[in-house]
């Protein structure tokens, strides 16, 4: 590999931007496609469909054969509010492979015995995430129901461009929480990246089933991202 090729690939990886190393197995030349580049033709598919699934391996496209080598940032959950669903969410959502925070300046909910072996801070996350900021591959939810607290955190997910923003709450409480993020400036279009009320439409009641509908729907958004456009070169 060349050190160009491994420098972009490092590059990446400590960015927290997902790549997929390239390697023509007819001719051996290796280049890093960037999450994000423009590809064209089959191999554009191919790539696009790697990101998705996180696998590698070896592919036909274009007349070629090309190993995909995968490498993406670990996909991490940042859960505002240390609530019954969160206690279910981040069991499941630590099986499924994913990192899991929770955030919660209520110290009667925030406590250590309740989230045990959890990454939990009882603090503001206007305070947390200056220190811990989110990313493209973080998934943010918001279940305290106290705009003080789940605002901000929803409104710099919609800035960073989180692949998933959810935000608990009824019809009408999602409606009055679009009316305060409009007013500090978030166009329709971007506002309807949250996913308000959360979860999958399965008809949930427990925090139990609610935690399984937002995993549920966390992980449709992750596998069903925008990731490669179609068309350009690979460097």
């Amino acid at each position: 590999m060349e050190l160009a090729t491994l420098e972009r690939l490092n590059a990446c990886r400590q960015a927290r931007i997902a790549a997929v190393l390239v390697t023509d197995l007819g001719g051996g030349r290796a280049s890093v496609v960037a999450e994000g580049d423009h590809i064209d033709g089959g191999l554009g598919e191919a790539v696009a469909t790697a990101f998705r699934s996180g696998r590698s391996g070896v592919i036909e496209a274009d007349g070629g054969r090309y190993f995909l080598n995968v490498h993406l940032p670990p996909a991490d959950i940042v859960i505002i509010g240390a609530v019954h669903i969160s206690q279910v969410l981040a069991q499941m959502a630590a099986l499924a492979g994913f990192d899991v925070r929770i955030i919660d300046p209520r110290t009667a909910f925030a406590t250590p015995e309740r989230f045990a072996g959890i990454d939990l801070t009882a603090d503001w996350p206007v305070d947390v995430l200056k220190d811990k900021p989110l990313d493209a591959y973080t998934a943010l939810v918001a279940v305290t129901h106290d705009p003080k607290i789940d605002d901000f955190p929803i409104a710099e997910a919609l800035r960073r461009s989180c692949f998933y923003v959810g935000a608990l709450g009824s019809r009408k409480t999602h409606a009055s929480r679009i009316e305060r993020l409009k007013a500090e400036g978030f166009a329709d279009e971007t506002l309807a990246r949250i996913n308000g009320p959360i979860g999958l439409h399965i008809g949930a009641a427990s925090p139990a089933e609610i935690a399984v509908a937002i995993l549920a729907q966390i992980i449709e958004a992750l596998r069903s991202r925008d990731v490669v456009s179609p068309k350009g070169d690979i460097r």
